[in-house]
């Protein structure tokens, strides 16, 4: 059966950025419906906007659904599954390069646009439970989000943690144009 798959870019990042084209391109191939979310202001993100974001795009939450985040993408997809209501879930989630608290906390408070999307601590037990399976993806040697980020959320969700030697923030910026590890989760 094929998934419906919907790809959540990151904070000042589009949907045609990085390695999402590819992946689209190639989950398509396979016979997968895909759709790559364009967030509203990117660079002036809302949590509750691109969580409706999400919402509306799914407007069906089942086990066809695939969700696949990067960067900022993650915590929004936790907050997304967080929202769901009871009896709703849908078949699994990618998790890339994603956070699970504040990330600038030494910074100014205008530098810090992003904090509020994971400035709580998540209900892990209910996002296992609307969620089918997941992977979490990252860069061994990301300097946008630390591993311990990565390492903290697929322990908390239970799920598989793919290292990626070398592999930066998995972004255009560190050569990332293409990503097997989501595609071959999605296979």
């Amino acid at each position: 059966m094929s998934k419906k798959v919907f790809i959540i870019h990151g904070f000042q990042s589009t949907p045609e950025s990085d390695w999402r084209p590819w992946l689209k391109e190639n989950l398509e191939a396979q016979g997968d419906v895909v759709e790559l979310l364009k967030m509203p202001t990117p660079n002036d993100p809302v949590r509750d906007e691109w969580v409706k974001s999400i919402s509306d795009a799914v407007q069906n939450p089942n086990e066809d659904v695939y969700l696949v985040g990067h960067s900022l993408g993650v915590p929004t997809i936790l907050n997304y599954l967080e929202s769901l209501n009871e009896g709703e879930k849908i078949g699994g989630a990618v998790l890339v390069s994603g956070f699970y608290k504040p990330l600038l906390e030494d910074e100014e408070p205008e530098e810090r646009k992003i904090d509020h999307f994971a400035d709580h601590e998540f209900d892990w037990d209910k996002i296992k439970s609307v969620c089918g399976k997941c992977v979490v993806i990252h860069g061994d040697d990301d300097d946008v989000v630390p591993l311990y980020h990565a390492e903290h959320i697929s322990k908390m969700l239970g799920c598989e943690l793919v290292i990626v030697k070398g592999g930066g923030h998995l972004n255009t910026e560190s050569n990332w144009n293409q990503l097997h590890e989501v595609l071959d989760f999605l296979e």
